[in-house]
């Protein structure tokens, strides 16, 4: 596999007020970055400013993920087949090309990668760049069904779902991925699958498939990884886009990237309210993560497609990876244990 590096602004670049098209939407005020939020309720100030973290020009952007042992952030760029390591330090940015799209990247204990590709789940050596034991689904049919966004519970299994090339709705379905092989699907009917996490006492799951516009929440075992109960967690306003990629903090609030809102927000499960909103200068937010040595920075993806040209004129900074600190510590994520 070529492995390349991409050039990128210094860590602290900050994109002015007029780069981000959620202000041109929602009331931004330049003195204090308030924004007033789409569905009537007070405005409230950002706790933090999205800045460049690296500059590229991704496609579709995703799959956020700090890689804790070697202090770095995995990303992807589904449509153009990469796999991203980027060290904010130093800046460099290690990308494996591979021979198919891929939705989502995790660690693992054996100390190399797991990546979903269109065909269904292998892995990368990131030394050598190499990918085998593909992993596929009964009846997967990877001619007009692809892998999108995925990650690992509590116990180390893989949750990983798909998509239909052409966006059929309901084309799709959650899989989950066992440490001993065993693959079994868990949610059928899905249209775009998408964010994942799983709460603190490790009881609940909070799922996305994007087309629902909603972040629903299943009561979760951890020991058999059984969900059950189905329901919604929150419904997206109009106006807002779309929920996408999802973390968590360590207070247990979820934050959530907005594909069409140019924004994360943190929204409180327990409360059912919006707590934050971070401003991001690109109208298509895909995924983050919180990495750094103390998971204090949060890690934003953001894509191209969708985009015309005059919008992206609009949107220079569209594909780039932000940073932002919004005063909240993250969590580690978890890995694959086969």
């Amino acid at each position: 596999m070529v492995k390349l590096v991409i050039d990128k602004l210094p860590l602290g670049f900050e994109p002015s007020p007029d780069d981000y098209p959620e202000n041109r939407q929602a009331g931004f005020d330049k003195s204090c970055k308030q924004i007033q939020f789409n569905d009537g309720k007070p405005s409230a100030c950002m706790s933090a400013v999205a800045e460049i973290a690296l500059r590229i020009e991704a496609t579709l952007g995703e799959g956020a993920l700090w890689d804790a042992a070697t202090q770095r952030l995995l990303w992807v760029d589904i449509t153009q087949k990469r796999v991203g390591r980027f060290d904010p330090v130093s800046g460099a940015n290690e990308v494996f090309q591979l021979d198919s799209m891929v939705g989502t990247v995790v660690t693992t204990t054996r100390g190399d990668l797991l990546v979903a590709l269109r065909e269904g789940v292998a892995r990368l050596d990131p030394t050598s760049g190499k990918v085998s034991g593909l992993r596929c689904p009964a009846g997967h049919d990877a001619t007009r069904i692809r892998f999108n966004d995925g990650k690992c519970d509590p116990r180390g299994r893989l949750w990983a779902g798909t998509m239909a090339l052409d966006f059929a709705t309901g084309a799709g379905a959650l899989y989950c991925f066992d440490p001993d092989g065993t693959v079994s699907a868990r949610v059928p009917q899905v249209s775009i699958s998408n964010g994942i996490v799983w709460s603190h006492d490790h009881r609940r799951m909070y799922y996305i498939d994007s087309p629902t516009r909603a972040v629903d929440v299943f009561d979760y075992d951890a020991a058999t990884g059984a969900i059950a109960n189905r329901r919604h967690a929150w419904e997206l306003p109009e106006g807002w886009g779309f929920p996408d990629g999802m973390t968590i903090d360590a207070e247990g609030k979820l934050w959530i990237a907005l594909w069409g809102g140019a924004a994360v927000v943190r929204f409180d499960p327990e409360a059912g309210r919006v707590l934050d909103k971070i401003a991001v200068p690109a109208a298509h937010v895909t995924s983050c993560a919180f990495g750094g040595p103390d998971l204090k920075s949060l890690f934003i993806t953001t894509a191209r497609e969708g985009r015309s040209p005059e919008q992206l004129a609009q949107e220079p900074l569209a594909g780039s990876i932000f940073v932002a600190r919004p005063g909240v510590s993250g969590v580690g994520a978890f890995s694959y244990r086969g």
